[in-house]
């Protein structure tokens, strides 16, 4: 298959080009080498195409293209409302003239970077109550140390439970209300063009090639570059956030599956949770990052942001079924190994 990927040079695409590769596909690359990610003195891969998907054209790079991977997007939390417009023209605007030029020149399959984060602070059970999200949690709470949100009708405990691809959206940043207009618009092109897409949602990714220092560090390079400083990884609230870490090498591996299947999918878009399936605390993570590393152990600091995720824990179960999808790295093990693992510098 000729695929066309974008978000080439990124730590997630990488990974997804060299498996791709390796079963034979052909990987056509492009990439805005943004600064933000990239670094400002960059030096391009002469192999990836240096395009920015919302000015720059499309259309000669999907010539002969099977199917489109679209992994490019601006990430990181965004959240103050002035990073509004900027994951608004980098995410949605680019998936649109993406998605616009595939209509032109008759590419009619996509596989799309999602996330767990269009899921906002996953779901909860109540005793009373039954399934419900979660209420907003309270600044005199927070200050109090109690971290778990209330229940939004009993005020009453709440206890996360997993949550599968029919879980409302509910967007708590800049970003997750991006990766929410890709798919949004990723379907309604299905259905104006009657093609087929794959959205994969994925939980936290983390692997060698992550990036170090810049706004696409997520928690366990933080950790990770802490560790490498010397330094205690400074663990928020009280270490008990609920999480599923899934290795880079899953991530690809979900993605070459989803290629290699998206024309088979029905008409219209088709979602997917891509995790471990195995649950994880952020102090956890951080402990078995600074064991391996023999670091100093974990700082539980109680510093909190009102605004962060308390549990999201999604069900493997239809990548599974849909995909044949089944992580093969432990987080125990892969975390360990990422204690050793090579992290991008800009």
């Amino acid at each position: 298959m000729r695929i066309l990927l974008t978000g080439a040079a990124g730590f997630i695409a990488t990974h997804i080009a060299r498996q791709a590769r390796e079963r034979g596909h052909e990987v056509v690359g492009v990439d805005a080498y943004l600064a933000a990610a990239h670094g400002p003195d960059v030096a391009p891969d002469p192999m990836i195409h240096r395009r920015d998907l919302r000015t720059d054209p499309l259309d000669d790079l999907l010539t002969d293209v099977d199917v489109v991977c679209h992994q490019a997007a601006m990430v990181g939390n965004g959240v103050d409302a002035q990073d509004l417009p900027a994951y608004a023209e980098h995410n949605d605007a680019g998936t649109a003239r993406l998605l616009a030029a595939m209509a032109r020149t008759g590419v009619d399959d996509l596989v799309l970077a999602s996330s767990m984060v269009v899921y906002g602070d996953g779901r909860y059970t109540c005793p009373r109550d039954g399934d419900v999200p979660p209420a907003t949690r309270r600044e005199d709470d927070l200050a109090a140390g109690r971290y778990d949100p209330r229940c939004p009708r009993c005020d009453g405990d709440i206890t996360w439970r997993r949550i599968d691809e029919d879980t409302p959206f509910l967007p708590r940043t800049s970003y997750a209300a991006s990766k929410i207009a890709q798919e949004h618009y990723a379907a309604a092109w299905t259905i104006l063009q009657g093609s087929r897409a794959v959205a994969l949602r994925y939980h936290n990714v983390y692997g060698p090639g992550m990036p170090a220092d810049t706004p696409y560090a997520g928690v366990a390079a933080i950790f990770r570059s802490a560790i490498a400083r010397g330094e205690a990884p400074r663990v928020f609230e009280d270490g008990q956030q609920v999480r599923d870490f899934v290795h880079v090498h899953d991530i690809a591996r979900a993605n070459v599956l989803a290629i290699e299947q998206v024309a088979e999918h029905p008409t219209g878009l088709t979602s997917y949770n891509v995790a471990s399936g195995q649950t994880f605390t952020i102090g956890q993570m951080a402990e078995t990052l600074a064991a391996a590393a023999g670091g100093a152990p974990p700082e539980r600091t109680g510093d909190y942001r009102a605004f962060d995720v308390r549990h999201v824990v999604a069900s493997p179960e239809k990548a599974r079924a849909g995909l044949g999808f089944t992580a093969e790295v432990a987080p125990e093990d892969g975390l360990a190994r990422l204690a050793s693992d090579p992290l991008r510098v800009r």
